[in-house]
């Protein structure tokens, strides 16, 4: 973060000092979680029942902060006090970008792929200049100024992936960090169950684009049609991916090797170059393109780009991490989350990557479906079976319906078992894999990555390395 007087904070926040010295200045961080705090940073404290932040202001004081960000008084602690922390700090990080002229902010968003998406742009502007663009998904009102905080007098780019669960979330996330270039990756049926229908996630994702000045950038999917109509929704300059044949950055001549790695002609106004990636999966392609037009936008050549992009690797945990265990198992850890539509790229990249080998998917419980939940389950289920996955093992009753669906499809050769918990996928793995399978582990955080974690641990245990 840029540095900051107690007393600009306090402006900043619409915040009062209590005990603190006005002219002190946070030159350090500013963090929430009072284990990361060091000399010189701001320390928030959130108020909860559970776990209340302003019990660890005093330890933080120890540790270096110079101030305490809070909604009521810590005897001896100095204080920037507010009505509402989660406010405030949006509002701080709204100050510190303001005061970033020469930062490009980078806004994506979408049902699926934005954290990924994110950590290819990162990867490619942090060859044209510093950029903040950290793993993990820090996408909603805490994670989004807390990301934009980490921006200081050298960034010049700021990558931030924009969650939503409703209509207006884009908005405000917007407004604490106004995007200059805003991606779209997809209107998928992700948080469906919130949203109620796809042409309200589509309302939603594109507040991205409303937010733009006139003189920002667009960066939209044209394989989507519900994301190349948002084009009508902003002023500004607009630049279509994807493979459809107008589209302005495009791949052409797709094919996939053995690894289900995709290699394409990438082909620009500029011209075309060959592409060969590094990650598994054949929704690379369309996150790649999407990354390409906004480094094109920000001055990368047509050859330096093409080469990056081949570079590429995975920055995010537990999305397409695929590892080969030393006793000839192939372990594809896509565990992070799940919704359809990730579902569905997953158990295709499965399917690239299993021919010629027996192929076995543990999936489990898609998260915020609502109405949509038992026919989206089935649906992955049918989808599982008619790619001719071996064996699929479906954990937690919960997600009961991709059983059901891969079961009545009819003449499928393969076999679905559906299982209690993790613990027992993880029993019925370690008795039936063999040398030269390929396991996929996907499932919306509960608890799924338990399995891949197993599936690491025990090759580990028996090679006494990690594979």
């Amino acid at each position: 973060m840029i540095a900051l007087t107690l007393a600009e904070v306090a402006a900043a926040v619409d915040g009062r000092l209590v005990a603190a010295d006005p002219a002190v200045t946070v030159t350090g961080t500013v963090e929430f979680d009072s284990r990361k705090v060091a000399p010189g940073a701001l320390f928030v404290a959130f108020p909860g029942e559970k776990v209340d932040g302003h019990d660890y202001a005093a330890g933080a004081m120890e540790s270096g902060a110079v101030a305490v960000l809070g909604t009521r008084e810590v005897p001896g602690v100095p204080m920037v006090l507010v009505d509402d922390a989660l406010t405030a700090m949006g509002r701080l990080a709204r100050a510190v970008v303001d005061r970033l002229p020469g930062l490009t902010v980078v806004g994506l968003t979408g049902s699926s792929g934005k954290t990924t998406t994110k950590d290819l742009i990162g990867q490619l502007t942090v060859r044209l200049g510093t950029t903040v663009a950290p793993p993990g998904s820090f996408n909603n009102e805490l994670g989004h100024p807390y990301t934009a905080l980490q921006a200081g007098p050298d960034t010049r780019y700021l990558v931030l992936e924009k969650g939503s669960r409703g209509v207006g979330h884009v908005r405000y996330l917007c407004e604490i960090v106004p995007p200059r270039i805003s991606v779209v990756l997809n209107v998928g049926t992700s948080h469906i169950g919130e949203f109620g229908s796809q042409e309200t996630i589509a309302l939603a994702k594109g507040e991205l684009v409303e937010a733009l000045p006139s003189d920002g950038l667009a960066v939209l999917n044209a394989d989507d049609p519900r994301v190349d109509a948002m084009a009508s929704r902003t002023s500004a300059r607009v630049v279509r991916y994807g493979e459809a044949p107008d589209a302005d950055v495009r791949a052409e001549d797709v094919t996939l090797d053995d690894r289900g790695r995709a290699s394409y002609t990438l082909v620009t106004p500029e011209g075309s170059a060959p592409v060969r990636l590094g990650l598994t999966g054949r929704h690379q392609v369309s996150n790649t393109l999407a990354a390409a037009a906004v480094a094109r936008e920000l001055g990368m050549p047509l050859a330096e780009l093409a080469t990056a992009l081949g570079e590429l690797g995975l920055v995010s945990t537990r999305r397409m991490d695929v590892f080969d265990r030393p006793d000839g198992v192939t372990v594809i850890d896509d565990s992070y989350n799940a919704n359809p539509a990730s579902m569905s790229a997953a158990l295709k990249a499965l399917a690239t990557l299993g021919r010629g080998r027996r192929t076995v998917a543990v999936l489990g419980y898609m998260a915020e479906l609502g109405p949509f939940e038992r026919d989206g389950h089935a649906e992955v289920g049918q989808l599982a079976a008619e790619l001719g996955v071996d064996r699929l093992l479906v954990v937690g009753e919960p997600a009961a319906p991709i059983h059901e669906g891969a079961t009545a499809v009819a003449n499928w050769g393969g076999e679905s078992v559906l299982l209690t918990d993790q613990a027992a996928a993880v029993e019925v793995l370690r008795g039936e894999l063999r040398p030269g399978d390929v396991v996929l582990v996907k499932g919306s955080r509960y608890r799924t990555w338990e399995v891949a974690d197993a599936l690491r641990a025990d090759a580990t245990s028996e090679n006494g390395a990690t594979a």
